[in-house]
């Protein structure tokens, strides 16, 4: 098993690319900055899942990132939070 890249309450950036084959980062993540909030498990890659390989697998991180962040025109709580998972090879240390 590999050693996990980010630990929690780091602050990182989620990549802002289109890579021709299936990803599961939304649009709306894409160049986003957030938190580890967990360290999740290792499964395999979706970009090489869908030509039938998932390996080596990635290992999987829970991001938060507050809403208001997210949407220009949020008006809910401030304190509102996105939960999302994302790959390792997708985030990156943010400044």
């Amino acid at each position: 098993m590999t050693t996990a890249l980010f630990e929690v309450g780091q602050r990182v950036r989620i990549a802002d690319r289109t890579p021709p084959a299936h990803h599961r980062v939304p649009g709306y993540a894409k160049g986003q900055v957030g938190f580890i909030e967990r360290v999740c498990g290792l499964h395999g890659d979706p970009e090489k899942f869908i030509r039938g390989d998932g390996k080596p697998p990635r290992r999987i991180y829970r991001v938060r990132i507050p809403q208001a962040e997210l949407w220009q025109a949020y008006s809910g709580a401030t304190g509102d939070q996105l939960e999302i998972e994302i790959f390792e090879h997708w985030l990156e240390l943010a400044e």
